[in-house]
């Protein structure tokens, strides 16, 4: 048995540590700098895609996933919708080697306003008993998706809007009955909904790409969160029409100036890598939008930890050099350790 032993800085607190792990003989772990394991605040374990778009995948999928997440640093990630068979399942307790997992379950929205293959639609006359039905199975999330464009049988129309998917009423007495039973609501919004989201009290926003400076004040005033996910807001893909790549500018240039108010108003701003980034590049992106270099890691590290409560499990993932200095090591970490058990 042996027992690794970390001996440099720990960020983002910036001090000076040594850490064990094991009661065997001492090994140094290599690395001078530490993390105390990254969250994935928006991540779907099981969602895929084949040439007709998303889809949901089983079990193997999502298991291969947690296993790559973990040797990227990942200590906890939090699914935000997918196979609810899956992902509940996978929630109820940490497996050896992989990340620790709090899910959502299945992704809340009626017919029309959400990819045909990435849910089963629940009218609004049905939705309480939905929420019912989550907290039933132990979801310690609920995903809402808040708005979304018209869906026809290939997925989003382009250039239709963006509109609410249940009354703001509705979403009020949803949240109402999350809290009841200790459970939290992530909504999923790109448009002006947003603000009633916030006003109905939904605890965290996911993408959030029109949130106001109101908006933000009122999450952060009762200690709300938003996951940007800016690498799927801003990145683009190749070959994209002119007229996207102008959007995604002004979106970026927007959510940069959005990004240090939500710091300022008290906002958790977590790091989350939706289905097309990761949180390496998530923290890269969140500096280049306005955060600090520590409050980039905070977001992807303690500020999530404490907000999901996930602090104090024993997670370690270190780096040659410094992420404050050189993001772009936090893609290629030295070692990690997962609740004492080093996997890399």
């Amino acid at each position: 048995m042996t027992t690794w032993v970390f001996d440099g800085t720990v960020l983002p607190v910036d001090e000076e540590v040594r850490i064990a792990f094991g009661d065997g003989e001492e090994q140094l772990l290599p690395g001078r700098f530490g993390l105390p394991g990254l969250v994935d605040s928006h991540c779907h374990l099981t969602v895929g895609s084949d040439a007709q778009g998303p889809l949901l995948f089983g079990e193997d999928f999502a298991r291969t996933r947690l296993d790559a997440l973990a040797q990227a640093g990942v200590s906890a990630v939090r699914d935000v919708g997918g196979d609810r068979s899956v992902t509940l399942k996978l929630a109820i307790a940490p497996e050896d080697g992989r990340p620790v997992v709090q899910a959502a379950g299945r992704f809340l929205a009626p017919e029309g306003r959400y990819f045909p293959r990435m849910h089963e639609p629940v009218p609004p006359e049905e939705l309480l008993a939905a929420v019912a039905a989550e907290l039933d199975d132990n979801a310690t999330w609920l995903k809402l998706v808040g708005d979304f464009p018209a869906v026809g049988p290939d997925g989003p129309i382009r250039g239709s809007a963006i509109e609410a998917s249940y009354e703001v009423e509705l979403v009020e007495a949803m949240v109402e009955a999350a809290h009841a039973r200790g459970a939290r609501v992530a909504a999923h919004t790109n448009s002006a909904v947003v603000g009633d989201l916030v006003r109905a009290g939904v605890d965290s926003i996911e993408h959030g790409t029109v949130i106001t400076e109101e908006d933000l004040q009122a999450l952060g005033a009762r200690g709300g969160a938003w996951t940007p996910t800016l690498g799927a807001s801003v990145l683009g893909r190749p070959g994209e029409p002119q007229d996207v790549v102008d959007r995604r500018r002004a979106r970026s240039e927007y959510l940069a100036s959005m990004l240090p108010l939500a710091i300022q108003y008290g906002v958790r701003v977590l790091a989350g890598s939706d289905v097309v980034g990761s949180v390496a590049g998530e923290v890269d992106l969140l500096v280049k939008h306005g955060l600090t270099a520590d409050q980039a890691l905070a977001a992807a590290t303690t500020s999530a930890q404490d907000y999901l409560g996930l602090a104090g499990t024993g997670n370690l993932v270190t780096y040659e050099a410094d992420p404050r200095e050189h993001p772009e090591v936090l893609a290629t970490p030295s070692a990690v350790v997962l609740r004492g058990l080093r996997i890399r």
